[in-house]
């Protein structure tokens, strides 16, 4: 079944295509576990594929793709795993950052940085000079995120807006609140994707996920590969998305 779906959709040219995808990269550690590897050897095959998936998806039409890369709850993880992350967060943003800006991606980072050593802050913003003039990926990377911390931080600025009198309490409204979220002028994700196997949104994106669809594959992350975006679309194509309206005949 999947396959015919897939076969459908690449006959297709009209076929829909996400205009913002979301992604939960899980599974690194479990992919290092299996081949008896180091968890860091999971962590850095996860880092490279985030190049081969963020390509992909400008290939296929994608306009924004937002990555779950750093939780606020992954800093309870041993202190040596962190370092790791934070290491690859260096690397990818000085290794790699020319190559993604060559393919035009627009790079943001959303979370809260204030917990990151100065050097790391200082190449974040780096990168989203860098890139900021680009416009055919806009790539969005959570680090340091929680969907619960995302919407307390809109609700304090509204509040310090009504507060100063900047803003009239009566003009908050979902459009109004959905500005001083993280995504900001983003669209909402069309379609989430978690690798790994559980099927949980791990406090991600919460207000933005209002009718996002979902699809969950068993695979880890550092397995996903282009062919399985596919069909992850291809399952996405397949559906018909009502916003709460009646189905049409």
């Amino acid at each position: 079944m999947a396959e015919a779906r897939l076969k459908l959709v690449r006959q297709n040219a009209d076929a829909p295509c996400p205009r913002h995808l979301a992604i939960v990269m899980d599974g690194n550690h479990r992919w290092a576990r299996g081949r008896r590897l180091p968890r860091a050897a999971g962590h850095r095959a996860g880092a490279q594929n985030v190049k081969v998936i963020a390509k992909a998806c400008a290939d296929r039409g994608v306009e924004c793709l937002t990555l779950f890369a750093f939780s606020t709850e992954n800093w309870a993880r041993p202190r040596r795993e962190v370092n790791v992350l934070l290491d690859l967060m260096r690397g990818v943003l000085t290794e790699d950052l020319e190559e993604l800006n060559e393919k035009g991606a627009q790079l943001r980072f959303i979370g809260d940085r204030s917990r990151f050593p100065d050097d790391l802050q200082a190449l974040m913003g780096r990168a989203e000079r860098r890139t900021a003039g680009n416009d055919r990926l806009n790539l969005a990377i959570a680090v340091n995120y929680g969907g619960r911390w995302d919407i307390v931080e809109a609700a304090r600025r509204l509040a310090a807006g009504v507060r100063d009198g900047a803003l009239d309490p009566e003009a908050i409204d979902e459009r109004c609140f959905a500005t001083q979220l993280s995504l900001g002028d983003l669209p909402p994700p069309d379609l989430c994707i978690r690798t790994g196997g559980d099927r949980r949104i791990s406090n991600f994106l919460l207000w933005d996920f209002a009718y996002t669809e979902f699809y969950f594959t068993p695979r880890f992350w550092p397995d996903f590969a282009p062919e399985h975006l596919d069909h992850a679309f291809a399952d996405f194509a397949s559906r018909q998305r009502r916003y709460g309206r009646r189905a049409s005949a």
